[in-house]
């Protein structure tokens, strides 16, 4: 994979979301002109913000309102981890002390939370990605496509009983 220097908005974003599945309550951070990173919460009202430097490593600098008081050094070998690794790295990072290190292993998942922005991501976003392919059934529900009152063609029920009627007239 490539190196953590050019973290971009949707590597950045599927990482926010692995994290979030696995109960982590990750934030997609924009660092930046055209530089992304993940903030996630490091308890004690810090917050971890990692691949944020721009460094060819994952690392990840702990703040408390802003300042600096903590830091994750460079992980070794993490410039080439694709995005399940970093997920991984992170969940595994401990805080406790002003140097950050990483945990043998993993803590327990927590309940996955849902990935930010909803059904409506992709229009808060501007339509920028194109990670998740999200078809317009999918974002406007299936119910907008089974009703045809949006199309501006009627159409026609009864051909040879009575007067021409549109098929939802009997819904209103």
């Amino acid at each position: 994979m490539s190196n953590l220097a050019g973290m971009d908005e949707n590597r950045a974003r599927r990482v926010t979301d692995a994290l979030r599945d696995r109960g982590i309550a990750a934030h997609l951070r924009k660092s930046g002109v055209d530089a992304y990173s993940v903030q996630v919460p490091a308890g004690q009202r810090r917050e971890a913000i990692w691949g944020a430097e721009g460094t060819t490593g994952l690392e990840a600098e702990v703040l408390l309102d802003g300042d600096l008081v903590g830091f994750v050094p460079q992980i070794p070998g993490s410039e080439n981890f694709d995005e399940a690794q970093i997920a991984d790295a992170i969940a595994r990072a401990d805080y406790d002390q002003p140097v950050g290190r990483e945990r043998p292993e993993a803590p327990p998942p927590a309940p996955p939370l849902a990935h930010e922005g909803g059904v409506f991501r992709r229009f808060v976003d501007g339509f920028r990605y194109d990670s998740e392919a999200l078809s317009v059934r999918t974002i406007l529900g299936f119910a907008l496509f089974k009703n045809p009152l949006w199309l501006p063609s009627v159409t026609c029920t009864g051909r040879s009983r009575g007067p021409r009627r549109p098929a939802f007239a009997d819904r209103f």
